[in-house]
């Protein structure tokens, strides 16, 4: 089963890469960022260890319940996996930071729900959506700070 939340965490991963693709190459470089904006080359490992950590979270949670036992939690984990790749579409597929900054503060707090659901059930497995959340609150700062830097 740690195989199956891989492969929803990096299908999630990849539909966000296909919305990206084009816009981090034409159109993100000629938006005005602030000075402590990450360099490009970060985001890449960032998110692929966020994605694998996430994973093995979903796995924890299910390890001890199975689905029915952690039904809300894992629902809820999908929820903001659905969220966080459409993040993605609305930042850069939709070239609308406005939008991605309403919609990431949803995603935020259906990480936070997630996380404690998942502490609920499995400390380590909710421990591992700290670095997540800290990092999507980063994001949604920065998301803020270039859609205001951008009007």
């Amino acid at each position: 089963m740690l195989g199956g939340f891989l492969a929803a965490s990096f299908t999630a991963a990849a539909i966000g890469g296909v919305a990206t693709g084009q816009s981090v190459r034409d159109w993100y470089p000629t938006l005005a960022k602030p000075v402590w904006n990450p360099p490009a080359w970060l985001f890449g490992p960032v998110w692929t260890v966020l994605y694998i950590a996430m994973a093995v979270a979903a796995w924890l949670v299910w390890r001890p319940a199975g689905w029915a036992g952690a039904r809300l939690a894992l629902t809820l984990f999908m929820v903001q996996l659905t969220l966080n790749t459409a993040w993605s579409i609305i930042f850069f597929g939709l070239r609308n930071p406005g939008a991605a900054f309403a919609e990431v503060v949803v995603l935020w707090a259906a990480i936070v729900g997630t996380l404690v659901l998942f502490w609920q059930v499995s400390v380590p497995a909710g421990m591992l959506f700290i670095p997540y959340l800290a990092w999507v609150s980063f994001a949604a700062v920065l998301n803020f700070t270039v859609w205001r830097l951008n009007l």
